[in-house]
């Protein structure tokens, strides 16, 4: 997938393509991307693609039939025009501190309940994670925030590389989703946190883990029967 730019490096802030397509004046098709789409949870990169002096912003970036497209705020953009791209670096920089930080905390509340992810939202400000659980301790919640709070703190290595399908899905816990399986690829990006998580994942991760900060609880929700939800935050 060498098209497909932030699954190699997630810190590339910026790179030159060309526009393969163009719908309806705004929705454009670069032959590579670096541009995160709204997926799995984790919002989509904003940023500007620049042909010479003229300037296009990315105000929302999807993957359909395949496909990353990047919604422009004007148009004017040609098939075979030659573009400088540009991330919005700190928004960026943030979603991949709280996926990091979503994947150790989930790992921590599973490693403990069993309970696996039925739904998740990053967010600039606060992230969620929805839990299978029909009850909470919630005079845990403090040990499971100390927990991940220390595997932060560990510096950890984050690396991703590609597995198997059958190989990856031997992996103990590869899968933490209650009602979702990995796309049916041949290959699976796997994103490894040190000795500690494993997880089929496509979205985009901090090299280490002490670049996340500290993780901070927001609050506990119930929402369902069998749905619990956390809210949390990070700080630095």
């Amino acid at each position: 997938m060498n098209d497909v730019l932030y699954l190699e490096d997630s810190y590339l802030k910026e790179f030159n393509a060309t526009v393969k397509n163009v719908d309806k004046g705004k929705f454009v098709v670069l032959d590579k991307s670096a541009f995160y789409p709204n997926s799995g949870g984790q919002p989509w990169d904003e940023g500007v693609i620049k042909r010479g002096d003229d300037e296009f912003k990315v105000v929302f970036v999807g993957k359909f039939s395949g496909n990353i497209s990047h919604e422009v705020d004007v148009v004017g953009l040609k098939i075979g025009d030659s573009v400088n791209c540009f991330i919005d670096w700190d928004r960026r920089y943030t979603l991949m501190r709280m996926h990091t930080a979503a994947h150790i905390l989930s790992s921590v509340v599973h490693n403990d309940t069993g309970a696996l992810i039925t739904g998740n939202q990053l967010g600039l400000d606060r992230s969620r994670i929805d839990f299978n659980m029909e009850n909470f301790d919630r005079t845990k919640l403090s040990d499971y925030l100390d927990k991940a709070n220390d595997i932060i703190n560990s510096d950890l290595d984050v690396k991703s590389f590609y597995l198997p399908r059958a190989e990856a899905m031997k992996l103990p816990s590869v899968v933490k989703l209650a009602c979702a399986l990995p796309p049916s690829i041949d290959n699976l990006r796997i994103v490894k946190i040190g000795d500690f998580d494993t997880q089929a994942d496509g979205g985009t991760h901090v090299k280490k883990t002490s670049e996340i900060g500290m993780l901070e609880l927001v609050k506990v929700d119930n929402k369902g029967k069998n749905n619990r939800r956390i809210y949390f935050k990070l700080t630095k």
